[in-house]
């Protein structure tokens, strides 16, 4: 939750910062709005690639973890490899 939060605070400041050019309105102009939603769109679908390329690694990163400290197999509860990740597509 940490992670996501820092995430998504990151990714609030960067967009601002890139999109919002005058503080004088309380509302959006249209400009801004759709600046933002690309930026926003932009930096959630890096995030998703990321992440997807992580859950990927992680069992093979797990397993030579395991063989480093002497543990034999791979840890439960993980897939044989990184074809069978559930919530890749």
């Amino acid at each position: 939750l940490r992670d996501f939060l820092l995430v998504y605070n990151r990714m609030t400041e960067l967009c601002f910062r890139h999109c919002v050019c005058n503080l004088n309105y309380r509302l959006l102009t249209g400009r801004e709005e759709s600046c933002l939603d690309s930026c926003a769109a932009r930096l959630v679908r890096a995030n998703h690639r990321l992440m997807g390329a992580y859950v990927g690694l992680m069992p093979a990163l797990l397993q030579r973890r395991a063989a480093e400290h002497g543990a034999p197999g791979r840890p439960s509860g993980l897939p044989a490899s990184p074809d069978l990740a559930p919530g890749l597509a």
